[in-house]
């Protein structure tokens, strides 16, 4: 019984810290568009225009 004593308030730190490194990531635009990265990589690149470079 004594070890929940120790665990909830690691626990509750442990949850605090992820919330924070969500309202971080939210607040710098990284989850701005999910959609858009995995479809970008489908297209072909253009070929260079000298491709003996």
């Amino acid at each position: 019984m004594e070890i929940i004593f120790g665990l909830l308030p690691v626990s509750i730190v442990i949850a605090l810290l992820g919330l924070a490194a969500y309202i971080c990531t939210v607040k710098s635009g990284q989850l701005d568009d999910l959609d858009t990265p995995p479809r970008r990589m489908l297209f072909d690149d253009k070929p260079d225009s000298d491709p003996k470079k």
